[in-house]
């Protein structure tokens, strides 16, 4: 088990590629699909919901989002899709180009790129999602906090869906296709999984505030803000270039 040094966290990216498992479960919209640790445990994801239209919990998620919305791992864009649809200012990033068509496709603004690597409108923000288990990009949550709390407004709101039991590991895994299980496909990357005690513990340390715990629909959520300015320590935000790039 590794964990990636900051900043240069992109590692998620390796297996996340188009010709990858997880590229063509999107682009057929269904699994099965399983993120598979070294020693062979398994997690399923949910490639048909997430390739659906948001459910109650998902649009319960969406109202509490505030101003302009960074949806971090995107996925298939369905939560950029439904807020650019209520014209909130909104992108998705994600590291698969099959994730990002299939947002633009839907109508939602996306770029393919890492949550690691320079982005628009860095320390502006309004709201960060972590949705669908995405609190485990770069198998380190408090840099992964650390980042997105330059990205975010000094009090800006994140928003993360965790494990639904109490676990904080951090591991590597691959994306396998049912067909692969059993062997396991691919090299593996860092990965986490936090559930909502871990995860607030976490963010504690690195200066956010929890606002808010909730469950629905067997999900589990917690939402955070950021420290309400920034130190002299902290570096200075990037500027931003929102108006000079375009979804792919």
């Amino acid at each position: 088990m590794r964990t990636p040094a900051w900043p240069a966290a992109t590692s998620d990216a390796r297996e996340w590629t188009a010709d990858g498992p997880y590229s063509a479960a999107l682009r057929e919209g269904r699994g099965p699909l399983f993120l598979r640790r070294a020693d062979g445990w398994l997690l399923p994801l949910e490639v048909e919901r997430w390739c659906a239209e948001p459910d109650p919990v998902d649009q319960e998620v969406l109202g509490r989002c505030e101003g302009a919305v960074l949806d971090v791992g995107c996925g298939p864009g369905r939560l950029v899709a439904a807020l650019a649809e209520r014209g909130r200012p909104v992108l998705g990033i994600d590291v698969s180009e099959a994730a990002v068509a299939r947002t633009v496709d839907l109508g939602g603004p996306a770029l393919r790129r890492s949550v690691f690597e320079p982005l628009p409108g860095e320390g502006r923000w309004d709201t960060a999602l972590l949705m669908d288990g995405n609190v485990g990009i770069g198998g380190d949550p408090r840099v992964l906090l650390r980042r997105l709390a330059r990205l975010l407004r000094p009090g800006g709101l994140l928003i993360a869906e965790v494990a639904p039991v109490d676990v904080d590991e951090r591991v590597e895994v691959q994306v396998v296709h049912q067909a692969d299980v059993a062997v396991g496909a691919g090299e593996l990357f860092p990965w986490a999984r936090v559930g909502a005690r871990a995860l607030l513990q976490h963010a504690g340390r690195v200066g956010w505030r929890a606002v808010d715990q909730w469950t629905a629909g067997g999900r589990c959520f917690a939402a955070l803000r950021s420290r309400t300015r920034r130190t002299s320590a902290e570096p200075p935000k990037s500027t931003a270039v929102m108006s000079s790039q375009r979804a792919r």
